[in-house]
C-alpha cells in the first residue's frame, strides 16, 4: 500500500506541474521547458500505468499465475523506461532544430519556472524514495533525474540572463536527454535480466552450491535454478542427492540455508545415489564438473 500511495502522490505532482510546464514553456520560450513538459507528460502516463500494474502485482496466486501477479510490477517498471526513453529522443530531436533555427527567450520566466521545477520534482523524489519494488525505483529514478534537470535549467537560464548565449537552452535540453537516456537503458537492462529469469547479481550459484554441500547428508546437488519475479522475491528449484531417512528435518535445513542467501521460496527434488537423473540440463552439469575435476 505504500508503495501505491508514494506512486500515486507522484503522479498527482507530475501530471500537476506538467501542465504548469507546459504554459511555461510556451511563456518563456524556451525549448528546454518545453520539451521537459512533454518528457514530464510521458513520465505522469508511464506513473499512472504503474500505479496500475503495481496494484494488479499484489494479487494472491491464482490458477492462472500460479506464482502470483508480482510480475506485472517489472511491466510497468518496462513501461516507465521504455516512455522515458523515446521521450529523451524526441527531446534531443527538438533541441538540434532549435539550435538550426534559434529564438528569443525569457530568461527571468526560465528561472522562475525552474526553482518551481527543483521544488516538485524533489518533492516527488522524496514520496518514492523508499521503495523496494523494481517499478517504485525506476519511478524514483525518473524523479531524481527530473530535479537534476531543473538544477540544470536553473544554472544554465541565470548564465543565460547575464551572457545572453540562448543556444545553452538546446545543449543544456540535449544533455539531460542525454543523461537521462544511459541511466533509463541502464535500468532497461535490470528489467530485461528479471524478464529473461537471470541468476540475481547478489547470488551466486557456486556458492550457493558449496553452502549446501556442507549441510549433513547432501551428497550432491544439481540442477540449480535461481531467479527474482520482481528484483525482490528470489526463487529456487534443486535436485538434492542424499540417503537421509529424515527427509523433512534436511528440507527445513535446505530451506533456511536458502533464506540466508536471500531466497525465499525452494522447491527441493530428492534423489538417492541410485537414481538416474534424466534432466539433460543435469547431465550436462554432471558432465561439465567430471571435466572440470579431471
Amino acid at each position: 500500500m505504500k508503495t501505491e500511495r508514494n506512486i500515486l502522490i507522484a503522479f498527482i505532482l507530475n501530471i500537476s506541474f506538467s501542465i504548469f510546464e507546459l504554459v511555461g514553456g510556451i511563456f518563456t520560450n524556451s525549448i528546454s521547458i518545453t520539451s521537459d513538459a512533454i518528457h514530464d507528460f510521458g513520465d505522469a502516463l508511464s506513473i499512472g500505468i504503474s500505479l496500475i500494474l503495481e496494484r494488479i502485482s499484489k494479487k494472491k496466486p491464482d490458477y492462472n499465475y500460479t506464482y502470483g501477479y508480482t510480475r506485472y510490477s517489472v511491466l510497468g517498471a518496462l513501461i516507465t523506461t521504455i516512455v522515458l526513453t523515446v521521450g529523451s529522443i524526441l527531446v534531443i530531436l527538438g533541441s538540434i532544430n532549435r539550435i538550426l533555427n534559434p529564438k528569443v527567450i525569457n530568461y527571468n520566466g526560465m528561472i522562475l519556472f525552474a526553482i518551481f521545477g527543483v521544488i516538485i520534482n524533489f518533492l516527488a523524489a522524496y514520496f518514492t524514495r523508499s521503495g523496494e519494488s523494481v517499478n517504485q525505483k525506476a519511478v524514483n529514478l525518473h524523479m531524481l533525474e527530473d530535479v537534476l534537470g531543473w538544477l540544470v535549467v536553473l544554472i544554465g537560464s541565470i548564465l543565460m540572463k547575464f551572457t545572453d548565449i540562448s543556444l545553452l537552452d538546446s545543449f543544456m535540453s540535449i544533455g539531460i536527454a542525454l543523461f537521462i537516456l544511459i541511466s533509463a537503458f541502464r535500468n532497461l537492462k535490470n528489467i530485461l535480466d528479471l524478464f529473461l529469469e537471470k541468476v540475481p547479481k547478489n547470488i551466486s550459484v557456486e556458492d550457493v552450491k558449496k553452502h549446501l554441500l556442507k549441510i549433513e547428508d547432501v551428497l550432491d546437488v544439481h540442477h540449480i535454478h535461481i531467479w527474482s519475479m520482481d528484483g525482490v522475491s528470489n526463487y529456487s528449484t534443486m535436485h538434492i542427492v542424499t540417503e537421509s531417512k529424515n527427509i523433512k528435518d534436511l528440507k527445513n535445513k535446505i530451506r533456511e540455508e536458502m533464506k540466508e542467501h536471500g531466497i525465499s521460496h525452494t522447491t527441493i527434488e530428492i534423489e538417492t545415489k541410485d537414481d538416474n537423473c534424466n534432466e539433460k540440463e543435469c547431465k550436462v552439469m554432471i558432465n561439465n564438473e567430471i571435466k572440470h575435476h579431471h
